[in-house]
């Protein structure tokens, strides 16, 4: 266990965080595939731009890789505008 009180705080810190990262990092993907799912392109657009913002969001605090985010929006923009 740790023995300085920085060291401590720190410890409390990471986990908090780690938390928030989950909860984020869950929820997107979640959205992704609520987005994959989708029939109609006027739904699609809309949630397409949210799930992209939220993957740029992710990317930004590096909770995923900024080419995953990348490779991702490029695939559902591609899925997007396949729809009718």
């Amino acid at each position: 266990m740790a023995n300085h009180k920085s060291a401590i705080k720190r410890i409390r810190a990471n986990a908090a965080k780690r938390l928030r990262n989950r909860y984020q990092a869950k929820t997107t993907r979640n959205a992704v595939k609520k987005l994959r799912g989708m029939n109609s392109k006027a739904e699609a657009t809309e949630l397409f731009r949210k799930v992209s913002s939220m993957l740029d969001r992710l990317a930004k605090k590096n909770v995923i890789h900024k080419n995953k985010a990348a490779n991702n929006k490029s695939k559902l923009a591609k899925f997007v505008s396949k729809l009718s």
